[in-house]
């Protein structure tokens, strides 16, 4: 009996942990997206959208959604830049090192969508996808340039 209050509430503190340390995270989320927005090359758009919001979790995801597609479409145009200026060799290198970054930001973004994080975790979850999609896309024009 006891060793099953015990499990139970462990299972509790650590639930509660859980929504503290995601309260925390996105507190600090809503307190600073046009500094981050303006710091990763994010749209006028996305801050506006943002701002908009007023904190509501369906509409700060459709803001970060929508951005993520504008975001998406920078990075294969810069994609695309780049292969294009490549040798043979060096275009199956950039195609092997695009696939595993796409693993990478799936399997590491993924682990941010916590099941029991709530409606903050989902929040995170999608702002990990755009920024992991925004920082690509400037690596990739950065390479670009530089070709």
């Amino acid at each position: 009996m006891t060793i099953m209050l015990k499990f139970k509430s462990d299972v509790a503190k650590r639930r509660l942990w859980t929504r503290k340390v995601t309260a925390i995270g996105l507190a600090f989320f809503l307190s600073t997206p046009l500094v981050a927005a303006a710091d990763r090359e994010m749209t006028q758009e996305y801050s506006t959208c943002l701002e908009k919001s007023n904190g509501v979790t369906i509409e700060m995801i459709n803001c970060i959604l929508a951005e993520t597609i504008r975001q998406d479409a920078r990075l294969n145009e810069n994609y695309k830049r780049l292969i294009s200026k490549l040798a043979t060799a060096r275009k199956n290198a950039l195609v092997e090192a695009q696939r595993a970054w796409i693993r990478f930001r799936d399997a590491n973004c993924g682990f941010y969508a916590d099941p029991e994080g709530g409606s903050a975790a989902r929040v995170t979850a999608h702002e990990c996808l755009l920024n992991a999609t925004v920082d690509r896309a400037k690596e990739l024009r950065l390479l670009a340039n530089d070709q």
